[in-house]
């Protein structure tokens, strides 16, 4: 008679079977047929090494990106994580178009949507297929020009604020040199990065849920330290070996939470209970309205997006979940002001880095100041000012030539759905030392497409040699390269491209140029003695070297025009 334990024993040996078995064919058997093996790609040092450093550093990338295109063409083979992560490095124009455009093909890998619901819920950012397309759908109006020009006071009035912060802060400075007898400047020395962060906090709080956070004054709301401290302490200084396991074995954030999975899940309860409540409150508000037949009028994005949930000429099924809908806020909230406020650190650190190119900036902006101070300004003329401030040529080059050169968003990645064939305009490099004319390339389904958008962005090859200087007089004299190159905002990819580019990008510009009109016609900016370097955590953030523990830093030294003029 066969005893439990042989039976048991033979259960589990088949098990370790199958798993080896599993694990044979994932790791030696099916690279050896994957299409991408074909092409050339760089070496390896051994079984375990790949190429993730030197792709995703941002002190490294550059001349990274360089070389590969020098040595192994516009399509690269690039190892990812594992002997079985063969992935697609596309630096052709023309296969990141492909890429970015069918985004049924190529869909954000279940690894980083996991990562993203397990933080902001399942938003656009995550969302993938029917369910990604029915929340764009609905967001949409919410994004158009109209209700976009309708937030440009907020802004302003924000700018106004963190102008007046600082201010303060330098006077403070000044009152402590008389006393001390010192040198009576005002310079005062400003985390950028921190203050900026603050007040683009507030803007989308407003902006988002008509929601204050009122960050630039004090950061004690419970609300905006849930989602501060989720997106800076939980991302930022996560340890990246847990977060990997945590997003292939989920039950150990449950079973065995650290303190980042602890700091997440006291910050998300927050979240569901102030912003929850929030949702609701709107929603009652919009409901009342459409009973009394006085409409509810919030312009913020959370009564717009509500307002079009429930639309007459929106199907039932096309419609989302009041859940669904605070995952889009939380979206908001992330997309819309960590990457602003990181855009405009840079391009402080940049315009203080070249005083002559600030200078000029400065001199257009100060062109356009209107004779009565903004807070005494109607909405009519602040958002009059604010279409002259678009039309600014050398404010427009900055702009676009800071997000070319430094793009929040370093690099994507997307996963192929089936098998495709992904066309190429330019030679294909392969393993054995020859060049193809080959139109296209074989990806099998399952295949890592990398997505790397600041290497687009500082390609020498479409800018030129100067193309990882900061040059904003580049933009009179584009080559028909630059202009042939996919992007939704300027042929950057920046905001990336196709149906999955960013949905606030007009709202970002607007933030963008107001804030640099005001606190640029008010201060100049110079470097302090402290190095300040690139480095990829989510984001691309400035960190001061040998303070990386302190977080994300950018100080710079904050001078008011008037103590410049009077001294």
């Amino acid at each position: 008679m066969i005893s439990v334990s042989f039976i048991f024993f033979s259960f589990c040996s088949a098990i370790a079977l199958l798993l080896t078995s599993y694990v044979v064919y994932l790791v030696i058997i099916a690279p050896r047929f994957n299409p991408l093996r074909k092409l050339a790609g760089p070496p390896l040092n051994g079984p375990l090494h790949n190429h993730m450093s030197p792709v995703l550093d941002p002190f490294r990338s550059p001349r990274t990106h360089a070389a590969y295109v020098e040595k192994y063409g516009r399509n690269v083979r690039i190892r990812g994580l594992g002997p079985w992560d063969e992935r697609l490095l596309p630096l052709d124009p023309v296969s990141v178009a492909h890429v970015l455009k069918n985004s049924t093909i190529y869909e954000k890998p279940w690894q980083s949507r996991r990562l993203i619901t397990s933080l902001i819920g399942c938003g656009m950012l995550a969302a993938e297929g029917h369910v990604h397309k029915r929340q764009r759908r609905v967001a949409t109006p919410a994004f158009s020009i109209q209700n976009m020009r309708a937030l440009v006071p907020l802004v302003f009035s924000k700018g106004e604020e963190l102008k007046d912060k600082w201010m303060n802060m330098s006077q403070a400075v000044k009152e402590e040199n008389v006393a001390s007898e010192k040198q009576n400047s005002g310079q005062v020395e400003i985390d950028i990065c921190h203050w900026i962060s603050r007040a683009t906090f507030d803007v989308i709080g407003l902006a988002g849920f008509d929601y204050n956070f009122n960050a630039i004054q004090n950061e004690s709301d419970e609300l905006f330290a849930a989602y501060k401290e989720m997106f800076e302490i939980a991302v930022s200084q996560g340890d990246a070996v847990r977060t990997v396991l945590g997003i292939y074995f989920p039950i150990l954030n449950k079973l065995f939470p650290d303190e980042r999975a602890k700091t997440v899940h006291r910050c998300q309860e927050t979240i569901r209970r102030v912003a929850g409540k929030l949702v609701q409150q709107k929603k009652s508000r919009i409901i009342d309205g459409q009973k009394s037949g006085s409409a509810y009028t919030g312009k913020d994005l959370l009564s717009l997006l509500l307002k079009s949930n429930i639309a007459t000429d929106l199907p039932p099924d096309q419609r989302i979940s009041d859940e669904d809908i605070l995952h889009n806020i939380n979206t908001f909230m992330f997309a819309g002001s960590d990457t602003t406020s990181l855009a405009l650190t840079w391009t402080f650190l940049l315009l203080a880095k070249h005083p002559d190119l600030q200078t000029r900036l400065r001199t257009e902006l100060l062109s356009i100041v209107p004779t009565t101070p903004i807070s005494r300004l109607s909405s009519e003329e602040i958002e009059s000012l604010h279409n002259t401030l678009q039309n600014l040529p050398f404010l427009n080059n900055v702009c676009r030539e800071s997000l070319r050169l430094v793009p929040p968003v370093h690099s994507s990645l997307r996963v192929a759905t089936q098998d495709d064939e992904i066309p190429v305009s330019y030679p294909v490099h392969l393993s054995d030392g020859t060049i193809s004319e080959q139109k296209s390339i074989s990806v099998s389904k399952g295949s890592f497409v990398h997505v790397p958008v600041e290497a687009f962005n500082l390609d020498k090859g479409m800018w030129g040699p100067n193309a990882w200087d900061f040059d904003p007089d580049r933009w009179d004299h584009l080559s028909e390269d630059v202009l042939s190159l996919p992007g939704l905002y300027s042929n950057l990819l920046t905001f990336s491209a196709g149906p999955r580019s960013c949905i606030g990008m007009r709202f970002s510009m607007i933030e963008m140029k107001t804030f640099l009109y005001i606190l640029l016609t008010t201060f100049s900016f110079t470097e302090t003695d402290k190095r300040i370097y690139k480095a990829n955590v989510v984001l691309t953030r400035p960190y001061v070297s040998g303070q990386f523990k302190k977080g994300s830093q950018c100080p710079l030294i904050v001078t008011p025009l008037e103590s410049i003029a009077t001294s």
